[in-house]
């Protein structure tokens, strides 16, 4: 009756299967449909399938579903199950939804990207055109209060259901705790010990949580020597074809014990047959962006409590139940609350387009739950833009809307449609290899990086090694129906191009493409900026371009995992618009000097490098400006040809400022460490075209720094502290201003008939005298010249007699004549 809902009901409830029909029949309904959005393509087709038997329908008739790539629908369906992106498109294409009263969320707790994107859709439908649609949210872990906000102040239903007890039990210690150097001592073997230890102390089929196929694959191999051998292990993931998958939730047909291995496919929605027991590894898989390069990557993390909650929820379905954690009760609290949403994790490329093919140019116009990050988003709307899917002003172009339409990521939908103008051969070809990308590996373990024996196995899946075949025969349908997507019949006799593969992907992912470093390891440098790597058997590992399809974006270097071979003249060719020359000049660390280039570039590659012979000077001034910057404070009096005079101008200004007062804010800071930092201000404007530090001119350094301070500023530090004592005899030597006090070294002798000890500035500040022997060498360091005459003077005097007898050293040096010669011999 309000219009929208939020319903929180535990698993087992009924709430996919029982809800759909209660809505249909509510007064209000009429004619519509209830469309369903599940996250999972197998939990749709579950979905519809239960549906359609509890309520006596047949399937594709009242009850139906649809998935990409699939439909059982017709005019006569009241309930369809449909999943995220098909909700898009139905959105998209007739945003009044002619014909639907209600759109229900299911598993909205899973904040998949197509679910908020969905949800958002809706909400800005009902308030604008559709008032009377019905929007309905569902899940059994649920934050109620923020998702009834969400929804505009939604009533919560909240149902505790059929509520079957389930003992809950943890480790003692945490899980894995493996050896150096041990592999198979990681999760697998822990998982499959504890699993086969609860299966001999306990009833009825076994759930095992796990994040991924590579550790069903490992657990199961771990489980079979420990288990009673009439127990069958079933795997259950999205990478299995339907009917196995549907196996895998149905009881045994042989009447035998199961220990099902599953990912978070698993967690809702679905049914497992039988299930009483249920092993939490406590990981989860989840996509994620590379803040650094943009990368996608998956990554394995703690699953939250709100996860672990629903994987518990599945022992309790059918009757009393046990789970068991493996983790430490202690370590639960510090898991997260929920999952994070993806909308902030993942890849936004296809959300992107969808908001432009909305018209909406800045997310926060639609209602979302959490709005997608502004980096991420302008990541996003850039690779579109390179796609050639936005227009100058965001917008989505023609190309961009055939793209939105295209059952695939913005990228493959580029690739295959911009092949599919060039005929029905290149359209095959980017077709599997859309369906290849989309995929797991299917010859993985059997070969390397190199996608050319997958793409040539899609032509003879029976010939493929073992456990292959069934892969290749599901990816060799999915690339057929990519073709027709793309309106090619893919029966089409036109041979395929297989040469063309890599610089097909090159459209795809332009910012993947991989030209290989120097050197003998198989190092590449992405496109992006990214430095990648194959391992050094492969047999990629000689090629001097890829493009990587599939990157590990973890370590110094990202692991290329799938790559395909590119040769550089289709890259030119395919990527024309994509390359452009540009000069730049830049300082080498290597050479400790500007290096100006034109370089023909592709991203970060440097496809051919060229000398930039008339280069700027300001170019060359900048470039040199941050060289500078880069030797850094310790390395600035070696690296630069100073005058004397300026450094010690710029030693009096640091001893100024350090004197406090009024000087630090009237003087710059000209501390090594800040003209290394801040040459681009104060050196750049007076360099002409040198291209290393010691080909500035000494005169440039000087006028430099003077222009820094300013002529005022230069007047008011000689009179404050000056460069130089006049002494009595009128030498003017210089005062050393890189002491904590300014310190004058001079001859005794030069000093004779001084009563007052000399100072610099207003108000005075005493020198530091050192005083020289006749040879130079330091024989006493005072602040009180009067107070040296009339106490330690008497014994330099005497040790100095012995030493220097041809020069004066009068008995009362205050009354004697300055001097700095010798007597004659002989006088």
């Amino acid at each position: 009756a309000h219009g929208t809902a939020v319903l929180a009901a535990p698993p087992g409830a009924g709430k996919t299967t029982r809800v759909p029909p209660a809505l249909a029949a509510a007064p209000g309904a009429g004619a519509g449909r209830i469309v369903m959005l599940e996250p999972r393509r197998v939990a749709a087709r579950a979905a519809a399938e239960r549906i359609a038997e509890e309520t006596g329908a047949r399937l594709g008739d009242a009850v139906g579903y649809r998935i990409r790539g699939e439909s059982r629908v017709s005019a006569a369906t009241r309930i369809e199950v449909v999943t995220e992106g098909v909700l898009t498109r139905l959105l998209q294409a007739d945003p009044d939804l002619p014909g639907i009263a209600a759109l229900v969320f299911d598993e909205v707790h899973e904040r998949s990207i197509h679910a908020d994107l969905g949800l958002a859709l809706a909400l800005e439908v009902r308030a604008a055109l559709r008032p009377d649609l019905r929007l309905l949210a569902m899940s059994a872990t649920l934050d109620t209060a923020r998702f009834a906000a969400w929804l505009g102040g939604a009533p919560v239903i909240e149902s505790r259901g059929r509520v079957h007890p389930i003992e809950t039990r943890w480790l003692e210690q945490p899980l894995v705790q493996p050896a150096a150097g041990r592999r198979a001592a990681r999760m697998e073997d822990a998982v499959a010990e504890h699993t086969a230890t609860l299966a001999a102390e306990s009833a009825g089929d076994m759930l095992v949580f796990l994040p991924g196929v590579g550790e069903i694959a490992r657990t199961a191999a771990a489980l079979a020597p420990r288990l009673d051998p009439d127990i069958a292990v079933v795997a259950l993931h999205g990478g299995l074809p339907f009917p196995a998958q549907r196996r895998a939730l149905a009881a045994d047909p042989q009447g035998r014990r199961r220990v099902v291995l599953a990912t978070a496919i698993a967690e809702t929605a679905l049914t497992v047959e039988g299930v009483r027991v249920v092993v939490d590894a406590g990981r989860a898989r989840r996509a994620e962006v590379s803040p650094a390069t943009g990368l996608p990557r998956l990554v394995t993390r703690p699953v939250s409590r709100a996860e672990a909650d629903q994987r518990r929820g599945r022992a309790g379905r059918l009757g009393p139940g046990l789970c068991l954690r493996l983790w430490t009760r202690g370590a639960e609290g510090a898991l997260p609350a929920e999952a994070p949403a993806e909308i902030l994790t993942a890849d936004l490329a296809a959300l992107a387009l969808e908001l432009a093919v909305w018209g909406v140019a800045d997310p926060a116009a639609l209602a979302f739950a959490d709005p997608p990050p502004a980096p991420a988003m302008a990541e996003a709307r850039a690779l579109l833009a390179r796609l050639g899917a936005l227009d100058a002003t965001g917008g989505a172009t023609r190309h961009g809307q055939a793209m939105a339409r295209f059952p695939a990521h913005p990228r493959l939908a580029h690739m295959v449609l911009t092949a599919a103008v060039e005929g029905p051969g290149q359209a095959r070809l980017a077709a599997r290899l859309a369906a290849l990308a989309e995929a797991r590996d299917p010859l993985a373990g059997h070969a390397g990086a190199d996608l050319a024996p997958a793409l040539a196995a899609l032509d003879a899946p029976q010939r493929a090694p073992p456990g292959a075949r069934e892969a290749l025969e599901r990816l060799a349908a999915e690339a057929d129906r990519l073709a027709r997507a793309a309106g090619i019949d893919p029966r089409d006799g036109q041979p395929l191009e297989r040469a063309e593969a890599g610089a097909l992907l090159a459209l795809a992912f332009p910012d993947r493409v991989a030209r290989r470093r120097p050197g003998e390891a198989p190092r590449y440098l992405l496109a992006n900026g990214r430095g990648a790597a194959l391992a050094a058997d492969d047999a990629l590992a000689a090629q001097p371009y890829l493009v990587a399809l599939d990157v590990d974006d973890r370590g110094a270097d990202a692991r290329i995992r799938r790559a395909a071979a590119l040769d550089e003249s289709r890259l030119r060719d395919r990527l024309g618009t994509h390359i452009a020359w540009v000069a730049e000049a830049r300082w080498s660390r290597r050479q400790r000097r500007v290096v100006a280039e034109r370089r023909e570039m592709l991203g970060a590659l440097a496809l051919d490098t060229q000398p930039w012979q008339d280069a700027p000077a300001d170019s060359l001034a900048a470039a040199l400006a941050e060289g500078i910057a880069d030797l850094g404070a310790e390395r600035l009096e070696s690296a630069l040809a100073w005058p004397p005079a300026t450094r010690s101008l710029c030693a009096r200004v640091g001893w100024l400022r350090a004197q406090g007062g009024a000087w630090p804010d009237n003087l710059p800071d000209l501390s090594d460490a800040a003209l290394a930092a801040g040459a681009a201000s104060w050196l750049a404007p007076f360099l002409t075209g040198e291209r290393a530090p010691g080909e500035i001119a000494p005169a440039i350094l000087a006028a430099a720094i003077e222009a820094a301070l300013g002529p005022d500023a230069v007047r008011a530090v000689e009179r404050a502290a000056p460069a130089r004592f006049v002494t009595p005899l009128g030498s003017r030597l210089a005062i050393d201003y890189t002491r904590a006090t300014p310190t004058l070294s001079v001859r005794v002798q030069e000093m004779f008939g001084e009563t007052r000890h000399p100072s610099i500035g207003d108000p005075p500040v005493p020198l530091v005298l050192e005083l020289t022997s006749p040879a130079g060498r330091p024989v006493q360091t005072t602040r009180d010249l009067p107070g040296f005459w009339a106490s330690s003077y008497a014994d330099v005097r005497k040790d100095m007699r012995a030493r220097y007898p041809r020069h004066p050293w009068p008995e009362d040096p205050t009354a004697a004549i300055p001097s700095r010669r010798a007597t004659p011999r002989g006088t």
